[in-house]
């Protein structure tokens, strides 16, 4: 939270958080990746977060919205969790935040990885069975 407080007042304001979205901008621009303006993004961490006054965002706003807070700070100091934000499908997560209500943003990454390795590990034993003809070199 301190690290985007830059001056230091307890609340992260919309210019401070425009700071850090401006180097996401241009990391996406060094990508040519379609970059979105900064009052959309500004709108979903109000609806996000809920802070009390909108574009103010209070210590207190991401203790009581503590689900949420990991992915606000992820979004302005990570391209690759920006993206990932920016290109996910809401239904499914809503889906996966039904079934499974009490996993972390923790619990669903290792989850996921978990998946994706498993995937990768059938994939690696189809490709040696694929060319192996069963006779002796």
């Amino acid at each position: 939270f301190h690290m985007f407080d830059l001056d230091g007042d307890g609340c992260i304001r919309d210019h401070e958080i425009k700071y850090f979205y401006e180097e996401q901008v241009q990391r996406m621009e060094c990508f040519n990746y379609e970059t979105i303006p900064f009052a959309d993004i500004l709108c979903q961490m109000n609806d996000m977060i809920s802070p009390k006054s909108e574009g103010q965002f209070r210590l207190r706003d991401f203790k009581k919205r503590r689900k949420f807070a990991g992915t606000f700070f992820s979004l302005f100091s990570s391209l690759n969790k920006f993206l990932a934000f920016e290109h996910r499908d809401p239904f499914l997560a809503r889906q996966e935040q039904l079934d499974n209500p009490s996993y972390s943003d923790w619990d669903r990454w290792c989850a996921d990885e978990y998946l994706r390795l498993a995937m990768e590990e059938g994939e690696d034993d189809d490709n040696r069975g694929a060319g192996d003809d069963g006779g002796d070199d």
